[in-house]
């Protein structure tokens, strides 16, 4: 029996495993959007308030199932708005299929209505495209984006479909991907880089594990443990390796980068051998490159071979999936005892710890800090909470201070940087994980960015809880202007709407606080709401940051105020 290509690509959908979609219908989508009304019990579909809220929403719901995300959009500004958000799943290696609708074909190049090059416009930001334009191409071509935005290194893919292809009938067949010519996911272990790396690590004295985002995205988190345990290695993560290592793991030291901790910060250019495990070595993680981790033996595991080499020279490039390397590593390695070099970790903690931490998390007096609201959160949920962090400086008062219990735990966006991501991200989160406490922590200016799903929030009644930073300023950016620019505070201060008006106008429970005596009780209480809630706490308007290193400086020049 013939049947329209609309469908099946619902169809096909399904064949791939698909139980959600995040999308906005509109006239060059609107034959898939007919489809799907026969199809609304086999896949649930949110509907989302902007395109860019799909993205991301699709991106949060990857990051804790591991499974590519589903966004959906029309033509022209439709697939425009998908933009950014696909931008930010290949920058950070997030699976997403993004579908589009587009003219129909005789149309394509006559900019007609609502007519965008989306395929154009992608190529650089996606793993692969492709435009549909004849319905029997639909199985095919979602087998395809399924099989490369899941595979090797994960990324984003889109679908462009014109809407001749969404209405013709033909004989449907399902399709599965299994392999592609010129495409090798898992690339083959070298036993002779293996036994180089595990002799490397026997002779090590002052060896760091760096652990990055692949490590989550590969699942061996219990093997990285091993190999810190058995081999006494202290192990730091990247701001997207954060929660593979619970807090509490003897052999962790804390976060890598420019806000990161300043052990694992100074103590790299210490280290005589670095394990990079899953991580690119971004230049927020090593400062100025020729000053770098200039005592060390490089070893780098990553599945995508164009990072090898890419900024930092490694001794030993591991070309292969992180947990096939680090179970081909681990027979070999030799048991170990470090307390002198532990002991330079700790004395560099007692430091932070008395300079930053103590009066960040524990100040007497005073309006009320970012870091105590982000401490009693993690005390308060014992660390098991998945937290969705925007971008700014809650970001990273947020991965500085929740101690994560479990893996996929934190996400937010990295390598872009987008504001706005939360909100969207964290809607993504909860319809993935509906057991697990979901808590956004958004600046004032990002919140505004995408306040309108909270719309999607309410319909949906997803149990998202929002939790606003609010200095009243675009806090990151008015610090650098603070320390690098003598404190010319050019347009960041920000006049904010009643974000609790706001909220509760959606339907959403809310409310503020801004002394310190209200805090507990009010995260108690946010905690305990069932359904969504946005608790907005005014913070000190000109907290910064520590420690720091500043941009384009030595790692080992971290300041701690």
């Amino acid at each position: 029996m013939k049947i329209s290509g609309s469908e099946a690509l619902w169809r096909a959908l399904l064949n791939e495993g698909v139980d959600t979609v995040f999308g906005y219908p509109g006239g060059a989508i609107m034959p898939v959007y007919d489809a799907l009304y026969d199809f609304q019990d086999s896949v649930r579909h949110i509907l989302v308030r902007h395109e860019q809220g799909a993205a991301h929403a699709a991106q949060g719901y990857a990051r804790v199932t591991g499974r590519a995300g589903v966004a959906m959009a029309t033509s022209g500004p439709g697939a425009t708005n998908l933009v950014t958000g696909i931008a930010d799943a290949l920058m950070d290696s997030v699976p997403l299929v993004c579908i589009t609708g587009q003219v129909f074909a005789n149309l394509l190049g006559t900019d007609a209505f609502q007519e965008t090059d989306v395929i154009g416009v992608t190529i650089p930001i996606t793993k692969w495209n492709y435009q549909v334009t004849k319905a029997e191409e639909i199985p095919e071509a979602i087998a395809k984006a399924f099989y490369i935005a899941q595979k090797g290194r994960p990324g984003p893919v889109l679908v462009d479909i014109t809407k001749n292809a969404q209405v013709e009938l033909f004989e449907y067949q399902p399709r599965k991907v299994d392999n592609l010519p010129n495409f090798f996911p898992r690339p083959a272990l070298k036993e002779s880089a293996i036994a180089q790396a595990v002799e490397i690590i026997n002779a090590s004295k002052q060896p760091l594990i760096l652990c990055g985002h692949g490590v989550l995205i590969s699942g061996c988190e219990q093997e990285l443990q091993q190999l810190a345990e058995r081999a006494d290695i202290p192990i730091a993560c990247t701001l997207h390796g954060l929660s593979s290592i619970p807090s509490t793991f003897p052999q962790y030291v804390g976060m890598l980068g420019m806000h990161g901790n300043y052990g694992p910060n100074r103590l790299t250019n210490k280290a005589d051998v670095i394990i990079a495990v899953g991580m690119r070595f971004d230049d927020r993680v090593t400062g100025k490159l020729s000053t770098y981790a200039t005592e060390a033996k490089v070893i780098h595991i990553d599945i995508d071979a164009a990072e090898l080499n890419k900024n930092v020279r490694a001794l030993v490039g591991i070309n292969a999936d992180a947990k096939e390397a680090l179970q081909a590593i681990l027979p070999g390695v030799a048991r170990a005892q470090r307390p002198a070099w532990f002991a330079q970790f700790a004395e560099c903690h007692e430091k932070e710890y008395a300079t930053v931490i103590e009066r960040e998390i524990l100040p007497s007096e005073g309006e009320l800090k970012m870091a105590e609201v982000i401490h009693q959160l993690s005390e308060l949920t014992a660390g098991e909470a998945i937290v969705v962090g925007d971008v700014g400086q809650h970001q990273m008062i947020s991965a500085r201070y929740y101690r994560f219990a479990k893996p996929h735990s934190w996400i937010t966006s990295g390598g872009l940087g987008t504001m706005g991501f939360a909100l969207p991200a964290a809607m993504g989160a909860k319809v993935a994980a509906p057991e697990r406490e979901v808590i956004a922590v958004i600046g004032d200016g990002c919140f505004q960015m995408t306040i309108q799903e909270l719309g999607t929030i309410a319909q949906e009644n997803l149990g998202v809880k929002a939790v606003i930073l609010n200095n009243n300023f675009l806090g990151m950016v008015r610090q650098w202007q603070e320390l690098f620019f003598d404190r010319r505070y050019s347009f960041v201060e920000m006049k904010n709407p009643d974000f609790v008006a706001i909220s509760k106008g959606f339907g959403i429970t809310a409310e503020r606080v801004s002394e310190r005596s209200e805090l507990t009780a009010a995260l108690r209480r946010m905690l305990e709401t069932d359904g969504p809630y946005v608790l907005e706490v005014m913070v000190e308007k000109e907290d910064n940051v520590f420690p720091m290193v500043p941009a384009g400086a030595c790692v080992s020049d971290v300041r701690l105020e």
